[in-house]
């Protein structure tokens, strides 16, 4: 018998009682997600349907009804099952980027980077953030090393910058990390929130390439209020 199942108003499937045995186990579908063959005439929770299964028959249940507009969101067990995205306030990390010359930017990504590895081991971001990070400071090197000198007065500041050959290839090459590594995160992130915890996440392209991690913080502050939110049983306007 073939199972679908549900999460958010989202269908997926359809899986054999041993997919979704071995679902379960991987983290993939939660006892919490509901599921429902042809032949059931209700959404049952997918711990009833694999209980059922092992002595024979599945107890009646009820699934939850949302109200128009709204989303339900699954039990705190499925909502603790992955840690919380980083959840800095978007206008704060702007400022941070501001005030230290994007510098704290690179070291955000980083933070993202590392939390998604822990929820997708999968994933590369966090490989390519590392990468764009080796390359910023190569490039730094080298441009110190080509001849900037340090001149102190009222106002100190660096001059005699003699172009190197490198400067201009270190500079590309690490800007094309950068950029492999914002797409990359871009796609893991809603692989992730598209399958495993399905929010209905969608991230612009366009807003992925100006933006980044600014743009995925964004995002990643709507998904950890959703998650505080269905900790208490609530439920969250749909966007």
């Amino acid at each position: 018998m073939l199972y679908h199942i549900s999460r958010n108003g989202q269908t997926y499937g359809p899986y054999t009682l041993e997919d979704l045995r071995r679902y379960v186990a991987s983290g993939n579908v939660l006892p919490t997600d509901l599921a429902r063959s042809e032949s059931m005439s209700e959404w049952l929770p997918v711990s009833q349907i694999l209980a059922g299964a092992t002595s024979g028959f599945a107890p009646p249940s009820q699934p939850p009804i949302p109200t128009p507009g709204y989303a339900v969101y699954p039990a705190p067990a499925a909502v603790n099952a992955y840690p919380d995205p980083p959840n800095l306030h978007w206008g704060v990390l702007l400022l941070l980027e501001i005030f230290t010359c994007s510098l704290f930017r690179n070291v955000w990504n980083l933070v993202i980077a590392h939390w998604l590895k822990r929820v997708q081991p999968h994933s590369k971001a966090y490989i390519y953030y590392w990468v764009a990070v080796a390359f910023l400071l190569l490039e730094s090197g080298v441009r110190a090393h080509s001849g900037m000198e340090f001149h102190p007065g009222m106002h100190s500041y660096w001059s005699n910058h003699v172009f190197h050959p490198w400067d201009g290839l270190i500079g590309l090459s690490g800007f094309i990390v950068r950029l492999i590594a914002r797409f990359t995160m871009r796609s893991e992130l809603e692989e992730h929130f598209n399958t495993v915890e399905p929010v209905g996440l969608s991230l612009s392209g366009v807003m992925t390439f100006f933006f980044g991690g600014l743009y995925f913080q964004y995002h990643l502050n709507r998904i950890s209020e959703q998650k505080r939110m269905a900790r208490y049983g609530a439920q969250m306007p749909l966007r």
